[in-house]
């Protein structure tokens, strides 16, 4: 009896045993994500610009040519997976700022909110100045989250034509800080390129696994006409009737969508149909003030919503006519989304065919120095 009691024993045991582990294995399964899931990525880009008195041009720029450089960077793919695009902005070497900053101002940190970066650039002025490129790196590194993901694409340009000498932290060893966090630096002589080699810029980048490039600063931006412009500033018309404003800045954050439009108009035609591209993108994104994208977002609840904070012909309405309402106007986005999509097709291949000529502004040396780097790390353009 007692053999027949301690064989049971065991044998129940051993089911028990058994049982752990099969849910132990099924934990497993639950918590370890799929391998076939595409992890997220990321295109970390901090533009360190010098705002003294001579950049100007370099400012022109920059306004004029943001929506084409993040339109290039739409295309990027890394392992199936389409990275996200995230842009710092810094200003340095400008005397209306101070001195015991080494003349450098943290503009924005890393942001998805493309309108805020465009904002920003548009109200950058020039003056002065005592421009310290070691310094204005190493505030960058310290100071914006590079992450710890080894395939995120992480890079730096500086852009200025003074010096890569100048100021209080050697530019050797802010690029050796570079190394340790994985970022590049890429560096942008405004001026004549063998100037900017005897000037160490090339150095610089190079000691950061970086490219040198130089660039006429003073170029005005050309932008070239195409026969589908007309079509895609109607449909940007079309797509702002589908922002649903929410929250405390809700109001806010649409007033600067249209005076953002308004800037890129500002320059041409054809650089308001850049603008409109980007908004027609995957990168333009308005979770913080849109209802519509923030809806998609896991963290987004409409219990947490304050009628008074929504527009007017929202705030006497039920949840359910509040999502139906939400859900109609995003099929709209999704379609002139679309048509933006495939009539810029056509007007892509059309510039293509219309020009053969190589520009040397800021745009196409980023876009280069962008691909050569990002193709060392797996990334691919559709």
């Amino acid at each position: 009896m007692k053999k027949l009691i301690v064989t049971t024993l065991c044998a129940m045991a051993l089911i028990v045993s058994s049982c752990k582990a099969d849910t132990s294995k099924e934990l497993a399964v639950i918590h370890n994500p799929s391998e076939t899931e595409a992890a997220k990525h990321y295109i970390k880009v901090a533009l360190l610009l010098d705002t003294s008195n001579s950049m100007d041009g370099l400012i022109d720029q920059a306004k004029a040519q943001l929506w084409e450089i993040v339109n290039e960077l739409s295309y990027a793919k890394c392992r199936n997976s389409s990275p996200d695009l995230q842009i710092a902005l810094y200003e340095y070497g400008n005397d209306n700022l101070s001195g015991r900053s080494n003349y450098i101002r943290k503009i924005l940190p890393f942001t998805e909110d493309l309108d805020e970066v465009s904002k920003e650039l548009f109200s950058l002025t020039t003056n002065g100045g005592s421009e310290y490129c070691g310094a204005v790196i190493q505030n960058s590194l310290k100071n914006l989250d590079w992450g710890n993901d080894a395939d995120d694409l992480k890079m730096i340009f500086i852009a200025g034509n003074e010096p890569f000498t100048q100021g209080p932290v050697n530019y050797k060893d802010a690029s050796m800080e570079a190394k340790e966090k994985d970022v590049v630096v890429n560096t942008i002589f405004c001026g004549d390129y063998e100037h900017g080699i005897s000037s160490n810029w090339q150095d610089g980048a190079r000691l950061a696994y970086g490219d040198y490039m130089s660039i006429n600063h003073n170029q005005e931006t050309v932008h070239i006409a195409s026969p589908y412009d007309d079509i895609i500033i109607q449909l940007n018309i079309q797509l702002n009737d589908t922002y649903v404003p929410y929250g405390h800045f809700g109001r806010k954050k649409i007033a600067m969508q249209e005076e953002q439009d308004n800037n890129a108009a500002g320059y041409s035609k054809a650089n308001a149909v850049s603008r409109t591209v980007t908004k027609g993108s995957r990168l333009y994104k308005n979770s913080s003030w849109d209802l519509v994208d923030a809806e998609a977002e896991d963290d987004f609840s409409y219990d947490e919503l304050k009628k008074d904070e929504l527009p007017k012909e929202l705030q006497n309405k039920s949840t359910a006519e509040i999502k139906s309402y939400v859900n109609k106007q995003r099929k709209e986005r999704e379609r002139i989304q679309n048509e933006i999509k495939d009539v810029n097709e056509k007007r892509r291949k059309y510039i293509t065919s219309s020009t053969s000529e190589t520009s040397n502004n800021l745009e196409s040396v980023m876009i280069e120095a962008i691909k050569k780097q990002a193709k060392k790390k797996d990334y691919i353009w559709n």
